[in-house]
Parts: structure tokens; C-alpha cells; sequence
């Protein structure tokens, strides 16, 4: 009878050791998600003090940032096909509307043709996201290429098809840069010394540029290493200056 419970006693040990990873694999994806969330409403309240469609741009930054987060959390603790597939295309539903938002200021055929970038990044990145999920990659975290093909030598009809694939690569680094600015312009938020401070933010191909005036030397300084802190940043170019 002894040896009988301690062999259920040690199934159920071993029962219990095995479930753990699973519990703390939750929390871990709970913790990233929760971020996630708290990230997205600070981008979402710095947004405010602009107006028209600068705020709506503004918001679906926000709204980007969130899903790669979002995303990211999947492919480190959900990593299956189907909710990885998911994932992404929530970015790519993200990307298009960042991208439709910065179409709204123009006007004519200039918008048309700005419409249709988004739309042909939107069918890239869809498609990015269905050979992830069936290959275990993360879009978010590994972005694709975007070198661009050289049209001068087409034919008219050639050309305008590959400037139009170029200028949908185009897009994609675009967004990576907003994803980058919306992020910093969080942490600005979160920071009691720069969040009531009129700090500028603007990335180019992950060069942070930084204008504005502050206080002190001491904000300009802390102000470009929250930016330098922030994932994906290559350089910053501080033009703050000390009113």
C-alpha cells in the first residue's frame, strides 16, 4: 500500500513540476500584453494635444505599436500557426490603416496613388504573414527586406508596376520608423521630468531626430537617452534646445 502512494504521490509530482512552465508561460505572456495595453494608452494620450488628421495618424501608431507588441508575446508564448497567423495579420491590418491615415491629407490623384501603396504593402504584408505562421517566423521581429528594384530601364507599364512595388517597401520602412517614434513618445509620457515638455520626435530609417526646447541641459541630455533606449534605434540626432 506505501508503494502505492508514493507512485501516485510521484505521478502527481510529476504532474505538477510538468504544468508549471505552462502557468508561468501564461504570466509571462499576461505581463507582455499588459504592457502591450498600458503602452498603447500612453500613445494614445500623448495623440491629444494634436488635432485633425496629424491625431488620427498619431492614434494608428498607437494602434500599430500595440499589435507588434501584441505580436511579439504570441510568437514567444502562443507559438502556434494558427494564433501566430492571427497575430501578424493584425499588424498588417494595423499597417494599412496607418497607411490609409497618411493619405488623408492628400488630395487628386496624389491620394489615389497613395491608396494603392497601402493597399499593395497591405497584400505584401498579408502574405508575409501566412509564410511566417507556416514557418515559425515573426514578422514583427524580423521585418522583410524592402531593397528596391531599379526601374529606370521599363517600359511605362513595367515601371509603374515596379514603382509601385518600391514605393510599397517604402511604406513598410515607414512604419517601422512610427512604430519607433510612437515608442518614444510613451516613455516621453511616462518620464515626470519630459512628459509636460513640447519634445518633437521624428524618425527616419531608425535615426531618431529630436527638436523642441526644454528647461535644462539636463532634460536635453535624459531626452535623447530614453531615445537611444528604445529598440530599433540607430542613432540620434538631438536638436533640443534650453529656453
Amino acid at each position: 500500500m506505501n508503494k502505492m502512494i508514493a507512485l501516485v504521490l510521484a505521478a502527481s509530482a510529476s504532474a505538477l513540476f510538468a504544468a508549471t512552465p505552462a502557468y508561468a508561460q501564461d504570466a509571462s505572456y499576461k505581463s507582455l500584453t499588459d504592457k502591450a495595453t498600458a503602452d498603447y494608452k500612453q500613445a494614445k494620450a500623448a495623440c491629444d494635444s494634436q488635432s485633425g488628421n496629424a491625431k488620427k495618424v498619431c492614434m494608428e501608431e498607437a494602434k500599430v505599436a500595440r499589435a507588434k507588441a501584441d505580436s511579439d508575446a504570441v510568437a514567444q508564448y502562443r507559438n502556434t500557426p494558427r494564433e501566430l497567423g492571427k497575430a501578424r495579420k493584425d499588424v498588417a491590418n494595423a499597417e494599412y490603416d496607418l497607411a490609409k491615415a497618411k493619405c488623408g491629407d492628400r488630395t487628386g490623384a496624389d491620394k489615389t496613388t497613395c491608396m494603392n501603396d497601402a493597399k499593395a504593402a497591405k497584400t505584401a504584408s498579408l502574405a508575409d504573414a501566412n509564410t511566417g505562421a507556416r514557418d515559425g517566423t515573426n514578422v514583427a521581429q524580423n521585418p522583410p527586406a524592402t531593397t528596391k528594384e531599379n526601374c529606370d530601364a521599363m517600359d511605362a507599364t513595367a515601371k509603374a508596376a515596379c514603382m509601385t512595388r518600391n514605393a510599397a517597401g517604402s511604406t513598410k520602412v515607414a512604419v517601422e520608423d512610427s512604430v519607433i517614434t510612437t515608442k518614444i513618445k510613451a516613455d516621453l509620457v511616462k518620464d515626470n521630468d519630459l512628459k509636460a515638455l513640447d519634445v518633437h520626435v521624428e524618425t527616419v530609417n531608425g535615426v531618431v531626430m529630436l527638436s523642441g526646447f526644454v528647461p535644462s541641459q539636463a532634460q536635453v541630455k535624459k531626452a535623447a537617452d530614453l531615445a537611444r533606449g528604445v529598440e530599433g534605434v540607430t542613432d540620434v540626432k538631438n536638436g533640443l534646445k534650453v529656453k
